[in-house]
């Protein structure tokens, strides 16, 4: 009975590209960062040459690329130590694919949302004097794309600060942001936890403020809409004032956006 043999044939780039459909270019970006490197490399012309038991492993590099895997993780599956490693980093990038298709899909309908619904120049608005807050605060230089995750972060610090004292916060939690922050796209940020006066050490008086509030009832991807709204109510009144926009988390779907206005009287 005759045995197949399987030989490891060396070959050329341009035959390796063909066969596992990944451009010269790539082969070459993919031994540059280490990822696939060539079985030899002719010291006079510098041609890469592959073996032809690479393909399954640029086959499969070209998968988890397709599904936009970072190449830091594409090399942590190839080198995964066991079946258990390999599989955990890959589980990994799918829970994060599902994550932004999530994303994706509030963004996709909240669009829809957007380009169907028509402008409203007759937003009501609330009025509002803020007296002075007495609050656990903590302030920041952010830049604006990352803004809302550090307020989420310094948040949650200071609940585990309040928890600590025993002690329940006595408002929403809420923020201030710089006008900086807008026309810099960086800029003072500061998260607060309302407490009662003197109840805490460290405690901060935010002070006294006249607004206009808009309530946003939604998602966060979608507090420009409220932003939009509030901004040009204030600016058709003609009562826009400097100062840091404030905003009151009522819970995980309502956010009071508070701009700052000057009234006059009479």
């Amino acid at each position: 009975m005759n045995e197949t043999v399987v030989v490891d044939v060396i070959l050329t780039i341009g035959e390796f590209s063909k066969m596992t459909y990944l451009s010269v270019k790539a082969l070459r970006h993919y031994h540059d960062v280490g990822l696939l490197a060539p079985v030899d490399i002719d010291s006079a012309t510098g041609y890469r040459r592959y073996a032809s038991n690479q393909v399954g492993t640029a086959q499969a590099i070209r998968r988890f690329r397709d599904l936009d895997m970072p190449i830091d993780d594409v090399r942590r599956v190839l080198e995964a130590p066991d079946l258990a490693a390999r599989n955990g980093v890959i589980v990994e990038h799918l829970e994060r694919m599902r994550q932004q298709l999530e994303r994706t899909q509030v963004s996709v309908a909240s669009l829809q949302a957007l380009l169907e619904d028509a402008p409203d120049d007759t937003t009501e608005i609330e009025l509002r004097r803020i007296p002075a807050t007495a609050a656990l605060v903590t302030t920041r230089l952010v830049e604006f794309d990352v803004c809302g995750e550090w307020v989420e972060r310094a948040l949650n610090d200071l609940h585990v600060l309040l928890d600590a004292a025993g002690l329940a916060a006595a408002g929403p939690d809420g923020a201030l942001y710089s006008e900086a922050l807008f026309e810099a796209g960086a800029g003072d940020v500061t998260a607060f936890v309302p407490v009662i006066r003197g109840a805490v050490a460290d405690v901060v008086d935010l002070a006294a403020t006249t607004v206009a509030v808009l309530v946003h009832d939604g998602p966060v991807s979608d507090l420009d809409q409220a932003y939009g709204a509030l901004g040009a109510a204030v600016a058709q009144r003609g009562i826009g004032s400097l100062g840091p926009i404030r905003e009151h988390y009522l819970d995980e779907t309502f956010t009071e956006v508070c701009w700052p206005v000057e009234l006059t009287s009479g």
